[in-house]
């Protein structure tokens, strides 16, 4: 007996892209509406900042807190929105509208609640919001992130480009080789020493606090930017040209294939760096030819780097070896 299973049938990018910017739409429009009607009842200066009491730590004036609102909201938005129109990634859209609608009605929720809580005609000081409505604040973003995923539809059939065929390389029985090259990303450094740079800045004027925290983000990117791949009767090795230590290094055990083919960074795996997606994860530095390898646990590895076509077909005569009992 056939048993068929219900799913939403894929949405094509023109919809999605306006059920993307709906929930941001209604909360704009809402918050808009709100002000309007309560702006008469609004002191000079909000409570628009509290602490884990409940208590207002912070202040504004009524137009720059409604102001805020909309232009985060604006700025999301459109962030989120041009993600699912072009794709990027294709196989996470689904996901990104549903982050959009969590995101959009879990900012808009306190928002909401912190204009009616300055609207009581008390004192700026005795206006709270209790930690209960940040947790309903989370679960009215939860049910319309699910909201969200349903109107979104399954994501499109992703078109990979099919890898190249490898051929092992023609080595007499028991030579070794190695193969190594560097790839760079000065994007990436650029952005390293400017978050350096603010590092600096914030822990100086603002404190280390914040300051060490942007300086360590910039040293995860530095190390990052320029790495070397190396491919012996090991495995693949990515080292950070930095740092004399493994970034990352797959055992030739762990390989169950290797192959070369170009590789859409932004379209397959959303951006730069060391990126994680389903069934696969990967150093992408730019976009371009890249060593794929398929591993023993179904995932996949990829390394965009020159000269990927020989890394891989090195990596095959070593796996042709291992099998063979040849060894390394």
């Amino acid at each position: 007996m056939k048993r068929s299973m219900l799913s939403a049938p894929p949405a094509n990018p023109r919809r999605r892209g306006w059920i993307t910017a709906l929930p941001f739409i209604l909360v704009t429009v809402t918050l808009g509406g709100i002000y309007v009607c309560v702006a008469g009842r609004l002191p000079e200066r909000l409570a628009t900042h509290f602490g884990l009491d409940g208590r207002p730590d912070g202040y504004s004036s009524a137009q720059g807190f409604l102001w805020g609102c909309l232009l985060t909201l604006l700025v999301l938005g459109a962030g989120i929105g041009g993600l699912v129109q072009l794709r990027m990634p294709a196989r996470s859209g689904r996901l990104l509208v549903a982050m959009g609608y969590f995101t959009a009605v879990a900012l808009g929720y306190p928002a909401a609640v912190i204009l009616f809580g300055n609207t009581e005609g008390a004192a700026v000081a005795t206006v709270r919001l209790p930690v209960w409505q940040v947790a309903v604040a989370l679960g009215a973003g939860v049910a319309a992130g699910g909201l969200g995923w349903l109107l979104a539809g399954a994501d499109p059939a992703e078109r990979r480009p099919s890898s190249g065929p490898v051929r092992r390389l023609d080595l007499p029985p028991g030579v070794r080789a190695g193969w190594s090259r560097t790839v760079s990303s000065p994007l990436m450094g650029v952005l390293a020493g400017a978050m350096a740079c603010l590092g600096v800045v914030l822990g100086v004027s603002a404190g280390w606090v914040g300051g060490g925290a942007m300086l360590l983000g910039g040293l995860a990117v530095a190390v990052h930017c320029s790495v070397r791949v190396t491919v012996d009767r090991r495995g693949l090795t990515l080292t950070p040209t930095l740092l004399p230590v493994p970034l990352h290094r797959i055992p030739l055990e762990k390989v169950a294939e290797a192959s070369s083919r170009r590789i859409a960074t932004f379209a397959e795996y959303g951006g730069w760096g060391y990126r994680i997606r389903p069934g696969g994860s990967g150093l992408l530095l730019r976009s371009g030819e890249g060593v794929v390898l398929q591993l023993t646990t179904g995932r996949e590895f990829v390394v965009t780097v020159d000269d990927s076509a020989t890394a891989a077909a090195l990596l095959t005569t070593y796996l042709d070896r291992r099998r063979s009992g040849e060894g390394g």
